[in-house]
């Protein structure tokens, strides 16, 4: 997908849908974490070496805008990429995909802690340079399926 460099692969599961066979809206922001830890894996170690090194990373705010249903058994990729790394703040943006079809759009904002006292500390600068690659270019909003 034009925009992002990386995605990961999710499937809907039965469990994942509601009494109409659509995926429950809540089920994206849990796909929205897959592809996050799967982001921070690929590019900075993972999730852990946050932790690892006293810091957390808190979700501030989400947002979803939905444009076409996911069904059990879809096989789903999540596009996501991260943005706006500013002092203790940066943001992760998504695309949920079926084939060509875009699903759903939608973005993070989140803040970094001091896991002690959880008072807002910058990004760390390691962690800065790892995503810099994957976020390297002018953002460009996902295309849209007719």
């Amino acid at each position: 997908m034009e925009g992002f460099q990386f995605s990961a692969s999710v499937r809907v599961r039965f469990a994942d849908t509601d009494a109409q066979g659509i995926a429950h809206h809540s089920n994206y922001l849990v796909w929205f974490e897959v592809a996050r830890v799967e982001f921070l894996e690929h590019f900075a170690g993972g999730y852990q070496r946050l932790r690892d090194e006293g810091i957390e990373s808190l979700v501030l705010a989400a947002h979803v805008r939905f444009d076409a249903p996911a069904l059990f058994d879809d096989r789903l990729r999540v596009h996501t990429r991260c943005l706006d790394v500013r002092g203790a703040r940066f943001r992760f943006e998504y695309a949920v995909e079926r084939g060509v079809t875009v699903l759903a759009e939608g973005w993070t904002e989140h803040g970094t802690v001091d896991a002690r006292t959880l008072r807002a500390t910058r990004t760390p600068e390691w962690l800065r340079s790892a995503i810099a690659p994957a976020s390297a270019g002018e953002p460009r909003p996902p295309r849209r399926s007719g």
